[in-house]
């Protein structure tokens, strides 16, 4: 019997019997002792032993593999329960049954289950892969910031596939954003000129081609500008993959180890390429969502109402509320367009469009439009309307619109207005002494009938008084006690009533506000007022209108 631990060497005269119970047997069958010891063995446990002595397998003292004597050791006294127990010999895994033979030796069946093992492991890396590829896009998907998607994919990478990873974005002709990451370090950024063609694959890369396999690529070859700031060792193995988006690269994952550790397999190659596609498909959606969002704060800027103030010495105020609290714009809008001096008539538009939302808001957007290239002839508000609605007539739009036109300049400390209502309801004017009148205007809807008809009415204020211009939204909120009451036209003017000698500011802000107490949180259209204020400080001011870019708008100091 072999007593002796080591590497032995099994010949098939050694005292180790291989005995012929056994040889039947499917599996590799030994018997040891008490002492652990091997006393016999069948033919293919035999050169099972063998090959694990030739292929330097250290063995336990009485020849059993250690984890097998370990097992041997534990197992209970005769009749007690015994468990299988699992281990290598000579690279194939088995696992080992414990059978009582005769005087108290065990008999250990070992059976194969390399195989098994091996496709369990093969699972448990996918299953893991799996895992980190969830993790990965559900980490990269919830920013839609470009920088912040390019950060958690560097430092991602770095974690889980590398020891260091660079992010290289599309460039503006040789300069690129670069975002450095490596384990245990900080997230860095930087933008410099690079030279794509001093790292093998990285130009075919940003152009969206297929990788270059890693062994193409020299480490010792690696640019400096490719290594994270403060990588400490001496680049050993490097993957160079693109990053692919919507149509148009996103750009490059270089992946670095150093040597000191082991190389890059093809597996890691290929999940690699995996990451990038996440990656590349998460940084691209954030590229394309900031592009849309700078295209529509870019439209918005021209759909959203101006900032009024004080044009010519006259207070203008206004305030829009769309239907639908987290929208900007709606079918409802309106204007200021200052007179060239104090003498010329500043041009003033109040308007709604059928319907609300975003398609009302493209047409209230090509209504202010047309009506910004007729300002040459405002001052016929006549021929203004029959042309707007010539434009909307033969446009594709089916909606239709109701417009207030006012024509206003100060005179000798009074403010005198032209109103033409084009099918909107009648402008309301508040006297200094708290009187409500109704302008007597009225006319056919804009972009609904062949011919506008219109009338017109000249208005003159008095220090103090103010026109006010409002949407239908306004007068038919509905609320109150009931909950399905319309806020009408005879509470509007009982409020205007309170407004005598108010700032136009002040009058715009009270009749949103209890518009706005009416309706509770109930649903409603889009509500918008504009107050035209005759000032009472007595001076003739010639402030002008603030904007959002329009160039008709500016200020100008008392």
């Amino acid at each position: 019997m072999i007593r002796s631990s080591g590497t032995p060497d099994i010949p098939r005269d050694a005292c180790i019997r291989v005995g012929t119970a056994w040889s039947n047997a499917p599996y590799p069958v030994l018997v040891a002792d008490r002492a652990g010891d091997i006393v016999e063995t069948n033919e293919v446990a035999h050169c099972l032993f063998a090959h694990a002595a030739e292929a330097g397998e250290s063995l336990a003292a009485g020849g059993l593999p250690h984890w097998l004597a370990e097992a041997h050791h534990r197992l209970p006294s005769v009749g007690a329960a015994r468990e299988a127990v699992s281990g290598a010999v000579a690279g194939r895994t088995f696992e080992a049954h414990p059978s009582p033979g005769e005087g108290g030796d065990v008999v250990w069946w070992l059976v194969e289950d390399t195989d098994l093992r091996l496709a369990e492991r093969a699972l448990r890396g996918e299953r893991e892969r799996a895992a980190l590829l969830a993790e990965i896009s559900s980490a990269l998907l919830s920013s839609l910031n470009v920088e912040r998607c390019a950060e958690v994919t560097a430092r991602m990478a770095a974690d889980h596939l590398a020891d260091a990873a660079v992010i290289i974005a599309p460039g503006q002709g040789r300069r690129h954003a670069l975002t450095y990451a490596q384990v245990g370090g900080e997230v860095t950024k930087a933008v410099m000129s690079i030279d794509t063609g001093t790292l093998p694959g990285l130009a075919e890369a940003l152009q969206g081609f297929p990788p270059v396999p890693t062994r193409w690529i020299d480490p010792g070859e690696v640019p400096d500008w490719v290594v994270p700031p403060g990588f400490a060792g001496v680049i050993g193995s490097v993957i160079v993959t693109p990053l692919p988006g919507h149509g148009v690269p996103a750009g490059v994952l270089i992946l670095m180890r150093p040597s000191t550790q082991r190389a890059f397999t093809d597996g890691e190659e290929v999940f690699a390429r995996l990451f990038a596609a996440r990656a590349g498909t998460a940084l691209s959606a954030a590229r394309l969502y900031a592009e849309q969002a700078s295209i529509t704060a870019t439209l918005l800027r021209e759909l959203l109402p101006p900032r009024l103030e004080r044009v010519h010495g006259v207070e203008y105020a206004g305030v829009y509320r769309a239907a639908q609290d987290h929208e900007r714009v709606g079918g409802d809008f309106y204007d200021v367009h200052p007179g060239v001096d104090p003498s010329g008539e500043t041009f003033v538009v109040l308007g709604d469009v059928a319907g609300k939302g975003l398609e009302a808001a493209v047409l209230t957007g090509k209504i202010r439009s047309v009506l910004h290239a007729l300002l040459p002839l405002s001052g016929d508000h006549q021929q203004v309307l029959a042309l707007l609605n010539d434009a909307l007539i033969n446009s594709h739009h089916t909606r239709f619109a109701t417009l207030v036109l006012a024509s206003v300049r100060r005179s000798a400390g009074q403010v005198r207005l032209r109103l033409t209502s084009a099918g909107h309801l009648p402008p309301l004017i508040v006297r200094a002494s708290g009187r409500v009148e109704e302008a007597a205007t009225g006319g056919t809807l804009i972009g609904a009938l062949p011919e506008v008809r219109a009338r017109s009415v000249d208005v003159v204020l008095a220090p103090g008084e103010t026109c006010l211009l409002y949407t239908d939204g306004i007068t038919e909120a509905r609320g109150g006690p009931l909950g399905n009451q319309l806020y009408g036209e005879s509470r509007l003017q009982e409020a205007l009533r309170e407004c005598a000698r108010m700032p136009a500011e002040a009058v715009v802000e009270r009749v949103q506000m209890l518009a706005a107490q009416w309706l509770g949180g109930g649903r409603h259209d889009d509500m918008a007022t504009l107050a035209i204020t005759s000032p009472t400080d007595g001076h003739d001011a010639l402030d002008v209108v603030g904007g959002h870019g329009d160039p008709h708008l500016r200020r100008e100091e008392p």
